[in-house]
């Protein structure tokens, strides 16, 4: 039997890491990939049990299952399609299964699987994906792993790229994961066999078109800024020059806090290099929060108006507050477009060059002090 592959299926398939994420743009192979990688796990490990799902059945018979009907030789593999149950011919055992409701996780409560996969994981919500994590167990020595693929984009994007992406960089493992990109101009075969396919992507909307054709996951229904680039917004740890002014920028409501810690170079660019995002924080414990992770010395700490608002329950303003535990705090402006930061006493010119800048250039966690 031979099977062809991608050198970028083949990171997948090589990957040893507990989560793998393989994909981003459309056409990089991302399903064949895991079919191949089933079965050859499959082979390798006599008796092993592997779970492969997509959210729906109809996607299931549509996808995977005929993949592998049409890639898995008969003389090792038939399929049971009353169960959706594969087997091999070595003891080895792929459930075909899916969740269409939340509750349809519990489908495989008593199950023990070596290997979960998921196929277009962006379908599947965070509860689901966590939960069925559980079943990953056994009392054999085979490695245990949930295989993952998918494109940007679908009800699970945010938690996804929290998950992998944003974690580090790819193709590095980051606390037991890693995400392995891949675009269609990696899939070598679908570009020999149908080159019109690029063309194709290239007349999609331009949010589709940075999901699929690009495998952007920087997008998101209801974004603001849409010309953000992570290649061209991200940059490489440095140490943050101590000439720099540094800044804090927060907002603050229904106790939940969201800050970013912002340094600005020589020529007004700034540079995201810490934040804090929490909910369930009433205001002194958010301020204490705030001033634990600080360690150095800022120019301002800057929040939105509506912080100077008196409180019904103590008659102060959240500012007050934030003051009284050892955050003073001055006032932006609310005005999103031209991002102009004015303080209570006066404007400050390389404070509004600041907020311009942020916004347009980095959120980048690799800035450090």
């Amino acid at each position: 039997m031979e099977i062809k592959i991608t050198p970028r299926q083949r990171e997948f398939i090589n990957a040893t890491s507990g989560e793998v994420l393989f994909g981003g743009a459309a056409g990089g192979g991302k399903s064949y990939g895991q079919i191949v990688d089933a079965f050859l796990f499959a082979i390798k490990y006599p008796g092993s049990k592997q779970l492969i799902l997509r959210r729906t059945l109809p996607e299931l018979e549509k996808s995977l299952i005929r993949s592998a009907l049409e890639l898995y030789p008969r003389e090792l593999f038939t399929y049971k399609s009353s169960k959706h149950e594969g087997c091999f011919k070595n003891g080895s055992v792929l459930d075909f299964g899916y969740c269409d409701a939340e509750n349809d996780v519990y489908r495989y409560q008593s199950a023990e699987y070596d290997v979960i996969r998921f196929d277009e994981l962006t379908h599947f919500t965070e509860q689901m994906y966590v939960y069925l994590i559980s079943r990953v167990r056994g009392a054999n020595a085979y490695p245990k792993q949930i295989k993952s693929a998918t494109n940007p984009g679908g009800i699970g994007h945010s938690w996804v790229k929290a998950r992998f992406i944003d974690i580090g960089e790819s193709g590095k493992e980051h606390a037991g994961r890693i995400f392995i990109p891949s675009r269609v101009t990696d899939n070598s075969f679908l570009m020999k066999a149908d080159p019109g396919y690029i063309t194709r992507l290239e007349k999609l909307s331009k949010k589709d078109r940075e999901a699929l054709l690009f495998g952007n996951w920087d997008i998101f229904d209801g974004q603001y800024f849409t010309e953000w680039n992570r290649e061209i917004h991200v940059v490489r740890p440095f140490e943050i020059p101590k000439e720099w002014r540094r800044y804090f920028v927060m907002d603050y409501g229904l106790d939940m806090l969201a800050g970013y810690w912002i340094a600005v170079d020589t020529y007004g660019r700034a540079y995201v290099y810490r934040e804090i995002y929490e909910s369930g924080l009433i205001i002194s414990e958010a301020a204490r929060k705030i001033a634990a992770a600080t360690g150095e010395k800022l120019y301002a700490n800057i929040a939105p108006p509506d912080l100077w608002n008196r409180r019904q329950d103590t008659g102060k303003s959240a500012a007050e507050i934030f003051a009284e535990n050892g955050v003073p705090l001055i006032a932006a402006k609310n005005d999103r477009v031209q991002g102009g930061i004015t303080s209570r006493n006066g404007s400050d010119r390389s404070v509004m060059r600041r907020e311009r800048c942020a916004r347009r250039y980095a959120y980048s966690q690799t800035a450090k002090i």
